[in-house]
This record gives C-alpha cells, sequence and structure tokens, in this order.
C-alpha cells in the first residue's frame, strides 16, 4: 500500500511446502536436522498463507511531512548507532 508516494504496507506469500524448506536448507549447506522441530509444522500440510506489515514510522513521516525517517523513529538505527 502506498502512501503519498511511499510505501508504507509490504506483505508477501510465505513458503508451506514442507520440500521447499528442506531445498532451501540443502542449498544453504545447513542441517536439516536443526531444524527438526520448525519442519514438523510443514511436514503434515500448511495452508498456503501470507502476511503484511505496516511501516508505522514511514506513515508518520508522511503525516506530518518530515523528510527524515530517523525524525519519527524512537530508537533509530545507523552504523554508528546499534544501541538506543
Amino acid at each position: 500500500m502506498l502512501y503519498r508516494g511511499l510505501e508504507i504496507v509490504t506483505g508477501g506469500q510465505r513458503l508451506h511446502l514442507y520440500e521447499d524448506y528442506r531445498s532451501t536448507l540443502a542449498a544453504r549447506g545447513l542441517d536439516a536436522a536443526s531444524f527438526a522441530s520448525f519442519l514438523d509444522a510443514f511436514r503434515y500440510g500448511m495452508p498456503p498463507h501470507g502476511g503484511f506489515a505496516l511501516g508505522l514510522e514511514r506513515f508518520v513521516a508522511q503525516v506530518v511531512g518530515v523528510r527524515n525517517l530517523r525524525e519519527t523513529t524512537l530508537f533509530p538505527r545507523d552504523r554508528s548507532r546499534l544501541l538506543p
């Protein structure tokens, strides 16, 4: 969703097939046994699903008209600031 030319809501379709996860883990050289409890949820079937997220700071920045998103972020992070 766009608001005044800025994307404030984004979403996507999630993986839901067991074999997709297995092949992705194998392609990255990861041991599937380490993810066994997570994979069990997909082994017996998971319906297709998705999600979205609202960028509250982006929305507020557009509403109040600031140029820098950090002005509407409670604890902004960048290369020189990692802790509040």
